[in-house]
């Protein structure tokens, strides 16, 4: 289940023990992964942020600043980058104290290898699928700010439940004016229907925080 290393982001992997630096290193690069590794949190806080990083191998516990307790930084920054936790020490309030600050994955070393690697495969994955979403969000926000005001406010009323022939009434507009405005809308959004109009506006502007229509 190997991946090329040209079609993947970098697994950055901060762990105090060189012999388990050197042994992750060696495994993720036999199956074309990139690899950078770091002794310290504060060595990967001076080199690793221009990295690519797809996904992060924390050790919990770190000389300086902790694995849990950069974990718990990682986790309130914008950048939600999966974290696989592993720790030569673990108990269960530990594991769960990791799980619900939103790590990926808490694996006990010796870390089995298979193991790690379906980890990382996951994490993987969800950083893509994450990066995919973003883009996406960042496509719909520049095509509803190409709307005009017309356009948004007819759009609101239509993702709000109101038919054209209610939205002409409040707006003082025909019908056959509304459905144009809609329709342009529609196609400026690149929505083929209003499930997909509702799920766009969704996205952007959540019910709560719309105006009222």
């Amino acid at each position: 289940m190997g991946m090329r290393a040209e079609d993947s982001a970098t697994v950055v992997i901060i762990d105090d023990d060189e012999a388990v630096r050197e042994a992750l290193e060696g495994l993720l690069d036999s199956v074309g992964l990139r690899v950078r590794s770091f002794a310290s949190v504060q060595q990967y806080v001076d080199l690793g942020p221009a990295i690519d990083a797809g996904c992060m191998v924390l050790d919990v516990r770190l000389p300086g600043r902790s694995g849990l307790d950069f974990h718990a930084e990682l986790a309130r920054s914008p950048a939600r980058l999966p974290v696989i936790l592993i720790s030569g020490h673990a108990d269960v309030p530990m594991s769960v104290r990791a799980m619900k600050a939103g790590a990926f994955e808490f694996l006990t070393k010796p870390v089995h290898h298979q193991e790690l690697l379906d980890a990382i495969h996951a994490a993987m994955a969800s950083s893509r699928e994450q990066c995919d979403r973003e883009r996406g969000l960042v496509a719909h926000r520049t095509r509803f700010d190409s709307l005009t005001a017309r356009e948004r406010e007819v759009t609101l009323m239509v993702v709000s439940g109101r038919r054209n022939k209610q939205i002409a009434g409040d707006l003082g507009l025909s019908e056959a004016t509304v459905k144009l405005h809609r329709g342009q809308a529609m196609r400026k959004l690149e929505a083929q229907s209003v499930v997909e109009l509702v799920r766009i506006v969704d996205s952007l502007i959540p019910p709560a925080y719309r105006p009222a229509s």
